[in-house]
């Protein structure tokens, strides 16, 4: 009995995964199905704005009339925003086969709202890589992810980060300076201790590891560290499996000194020799502050051969 119990068991598991994939691929056939019909949509509309008698006739209230005869016609989904965005769809993507069909209308309406070709290129590779959902990808757009990261590279650097997405190669890719924190919901004006700020990350650990980005694991948090007879406590504690090695991260409620380097420094030496295992890459550290002071950074870390990074917490606060 045991056994026939198992083998209709591994059938109502098999029956679930098929009706998994089928509704999965329906619901990529169908929103692919759509985003070519909205790109038809855009190319019929520019076509016809493009006849010489057009503006002449109609002006500046095409969208608004035909979105008031089309939603009279086939229902919701004809708003003059919609249209307008219809119409961008086309104008950015003039190949139709260059659309990704991983990516839902919703998406292409956010993404169509940033400033550049590049920029749309950027978002819409990260989304397909990184699998964000449409309030994930508004929460990276509205903290200038793609300008962030755009800042410390050169012009090529750009191109490939607006062709590829964002790739983790080095310690150096960890880093977005600012990291925006606006999830964390700290009242305005409410002076935060450091503390307060690690109990709000992991409360918020789901969003804190987006803003990281791709291949952080969480470990830890307060990691004990004892070194001849002293005890250390480390923030976070994560193991990056991209980069194969250990991220120690600490907070700084104000500006990064020169004496959290040298303890980062310390905690780093430390996890090379008692808790890297085999095939582990070097340890990287991660300071998190308020704000630092470029040049004491410069000549606190010009000696160090360990990867200590630091960046700036920007903390959104509610009203």
């Amino acid at each position: 009995m045991d056994i026939v119990e198992q083998r209709y068991n591994q059938l109502v598991s098999g029956i679930g995964r098929l009706l998994d994939e089928g509704r999965e691929n329906a619901v990529l056939q169908v929103n692919s199905t759509l985003i070519k019909t909205y790109w038809e949509i855009g190319r019929y509309i520019m076509e016809f704005e493009l006849n010489g008698s057009t503006k002449a006739a109609y002006g500046s209230n095409l969208f608004e009339r035909l979105s008031r005869d089309l939603s009279a016609l086939y229902g919701k989904g004809f708003s003059r925003s919609n249209l307008s965005y219809m119409t961008k769809l086309y104008n950015s993507f003039p190949k139709r086969e260059t659309l990704s069909h991983k990516l839902t209308w919703s998406h292409y309406f956010e993404i169509l709202k940033t400033d550049s070709a590049l920029e749309v290129n950027f978002y819409i590779k990260q989304c397909e890589k990184e699998k964000w959902s449409v309030r994930e990808l508004k929460r990276q757009i509205k903290s200038m992810l793609f300008h962030r990261l755009a800042l410390s590279t050169d012009k090529k650097g750009v191109l490939k980060l607006a062709n590829e997405g964002h790739e983790v190669l080095n310690a150096e890719d960890l880093i977005k300076d600012p990291f925006v924190l606006e999830f964390l919901n700290i009242p305005e004006q409410h002076i935060y201790l450091e503390n307060e700020l690690e109990e709000k990350l992991i409360s918020n650990l789901q969003q804190f590891l987006l803003e990281l980005g791709k291949g952080f694991a969480f470990i830890a948090r307060q990691y004990r560290i004892s070194i001849g007879g002293k005890h250390f406590r480390l923030d976070l504690l994560f193991y990056h499996r991209i980069l194969k090695c250990f991220v120690l991260i600490d907070l700084k409620r104000g500006e990064i000194e020169h004496t959290d380097i040298g303890q980062m420094n310390l905690y780093l030496n430390y996890f090379k020799k008692e808790e890297a295992s085999e095939g582990d890459n070097e340890p990287v550290g991660i300071l998190l502050g308020a704000y630092k002071d470029h040049i004491l950074v410069e000549y606190a870390t010009s000696s160090i051969t360990n990867k200590v990074l630091l960046a700036i917490v920007s903390i959104i606060p509610t009203k």
